[in-house]
């Protein structure tokens, strides 16, 4: 690849973090529009149970979850060797496709399908755009690279979700995944027009980027983002009713925290990407850390509104925060096998939040309440940090180093 000027390079970035920004919308407009997915695609248990209703609309978010956890590992492994820019254009051709089916398909089971359909392109696209951002950055800056990527998602949930969630609100939520479909399209163009060619990996192939799967240490990021990342969905996919509910609010102030949490996340993803260059384990417990604390905090105090807002910030703030690391972590541990890695970290994420939005349902469906899901989180943290302290003993053990983070992961 030709020398690119500084303001080419910023375009580039530009149009790979709008992918970003319209995959945010289509992942997190449905935790905002819940009740509306409820009782239009399941009106009659919607009458009986607003909470069976919701609980069984969160399966939603659980087949876009696992649309990405099949696509990731499948796409990147299959299309390792192709043009990088043909192939984001061919995911962002997908979503759009996905994104129209899923607001003119009639009935629950067939929006089901169309948000697993519309799943499968996620964790290729953000695998392959945050390669080519690692690549136009250059040396030593893999960490903001991602997070460039990753922002234009951040960005959607201050922007994009609350405002889309209002629209939807307002009009049908079948208007608002058409918007997002929208922004699909032009994402399309702002691809064609402005990201440079960048080659496949020609001597990539099946066989050696499925070899990651036989590191030790790629599994152990794997389960650190599947599981400890289940807590931040299990919140976020019932923030709705939460605010109606628990906190006692009406229903505008959902776009509100959803632009907080938004927030949240992007001052998150700014600073773990910043953390990761300098230190990727050191930056995964001090994330967590304030994981934990914030899922805490939302627990006990929901019920007001300063609690609400301050705690959900905290939530997003942290959870970001430890995306950029842990996807920076499996670049490091992966070997060849970068464009699996770089995919296959937003299948984890997404594990997390087909288990976050499952669990969080069970418990509400039983009778537990909306605050039940943000206990789920917290459980779910023990693993997660459990894991991370097993992949730093495992590095030291096989490397010698003694600070944290210090020597270069081993497989």
């Amino acid at each position: 690849m030709t020398a690119l000027s500084p303001a080419r390079v910023r375009l580039a970035l530009l149009a790979l973090a709008l992918g970003g920004f319209a995959i945010g919308s289509t992942e997190f407009v449905a935790m905002g529009l819940l009740p509306n997915l409820a009782h239009d695609l399941l009106p009659g248990l919607y009458t009986r149970s607003h909470e069976a209703a919701n609980a069984q609309a969160g399966w939603l978010v659980s087949a876009y979850a696992l649309g990405v956890v099949v696509g990731a590992p499948t796409i990147a492994a299959v299309a390792a060797r192709f043009p990088r820019k043909k192939l984001l254009l061919v995911l962002v051709a997908a979503f759009t496709i996905g994104t129209i089916a899923s607001a003119v398909l009639p009935s629950f089971g067939l929006v089901l399908a169309a948000r697993f359909l519309a799943g499968l392109p996620h964790g290729a696209y953000f695998g392959v755009a945050a390669l080519v951002a690692a690549s136009l950055m250059g040396p030593g800056k893999r960490g903001k690279g991602v997070a460039i990527v990753l922002s234009g998602l951040t960005i959607a949930n201050i922007i994009g979700v609350p405002s889309i969630t209002y629209l939807g609100q307002v009009t049908n939520w079948r208007i608002a995944y058409l918007v997002v479909a929208l922004i699909f399209a032009i994402t399309f163009l702002a691809i064609a027009l402005l990201v440079p060619f960048q080659a496949g990996d020609v001597g990539a192939t099946m066989k050696r980027e499925l070899k990651a799967f036989g590191r030790v240490q790629v599994w152990l990021a794997l389960l650190i983002g599947a599981v400890g990342f289940g807590g931040f969905f299990a919140v976020y996919t019932y923030i709705s009713p939460m605010v109606t509910d628990v906190t006692r609010i009406g229903a505008v102030f959902v776009p509100i925290v959803l632009v907080v949490v938004g927030v949240g996340m992007t001052i998150g993803n700014l600073i773990g990407g910043w953390s990761a260059d300098r230190n990727v384990m050191g930056s995964i417990f001090a994330f967590f850390g304030a994981f934990v604390v914030a899922l805490a905090g939302l627990a006990l105090t929901a019920q007001t509104v300063v609690g609400l807002l301050a705690f959900t910030f905290l939530i997003g703030l942290a959870a970001s925060g430890l995306s950029p690391a842990i996807q920076t972590r499996l670049m490091d541990v992966a070997g060849d096998s970068q464009t699996l890695a770089a995919a296959v970290n937003h299948a984890a994420l997404n594990i997390g939040n087909s288990i976050g939005a499952y669990l969080g349902g069970v418990a509400i469906a039983a009778g537990f309440g909306y605050i039940s899901p943000t206990w789920i989180g917290l459980l779910l943290c023990v693993p997660g940090i459990s894991l991370a302290v097993a992949s730093l003993l495992l590095q030291r053990k096989r490397s010698g180093g003694s600070e944290l983070g210090e020597a270069p992961a081993l497989a």
